[in-house]
């Protein structure tokens, strides 16, 4: 039976998380799994409100463990849970406590953080280019209080690829 290790790319806004989960798994020839809430969002109808962060946190939940199904020992998923409870705390001032609870019972392998030393692109989804720094440590804090084995990850384009490469091989070595 093969060992998957499921690794996250998380983040603030527009600190090249989706491109970076794509070219890791191209990289290491594995499965990955793109970020549920832009797909869910670009479908509604209507502004989102909070009941649809928690169906944001399921739909990614379930998209993680299809794609366990078609890996190969490595998954990267585009973003994590601790994403949707920083979201709904800073939109709403509280979480759905289920988040929560699955931020603990669902845990990754590792998390590469990045870091917003890139430059905001302005996109429609995005809410806040004036915070990324606060972001950022609001992400630190709750990884560290989480105990999550993290990486940050700098550089843009190819560097920012290659230090998260090296994150990985890294935490490969030190595990096994």
């Amino acid at each position: 039976m093969t060992v998957i290790r499921k690794i996250a790319v998380t983040g603030p806004e527009s600190t090249g998380k989706s491109w970076l989960t794509r070219h890791l798994a191209g990289y290491y020839q594995t499965a990955y799994v793109p970020e549920f809430a832009r797909e869910y969002i670009e479908r509604l109808d209507r502004e989102y409100v909070q009941h649809d962060i928690t169906q944001i946190a399921k739909g990614q939940l379930s998209a993680e463990y299809e794609a366990m199904k078609r890996t190969r020992g490595l998954l990267f998923c585009d973003t994590e849970l601790i994403v949707t409870k920083i979201w709904s705390l800073h939109k709403y001032g509280s979480c759905d406590p289920w988040i929560s609870a699955q931020i603990t019972n669902n845990p990754y392998d590792l998390v590469l953080l990045c870091d917003v030393d890139m430059p905001w692109e302005p996109d429609p989804q995005r809410e806040h280019p004036h915070l990324r720094s606060f972001f950022f440590d609001w992400f630190l804090r709750e990884l560290n209080a989480y105990g999550f084995h993290y990486r940050v990850i700098r550089g843009r384009d190819e560097e920012r690829l290659n230090n998260a490469i090296k994150a990985v091989e890294d935490y490969m070595a030190e595990t096994g």
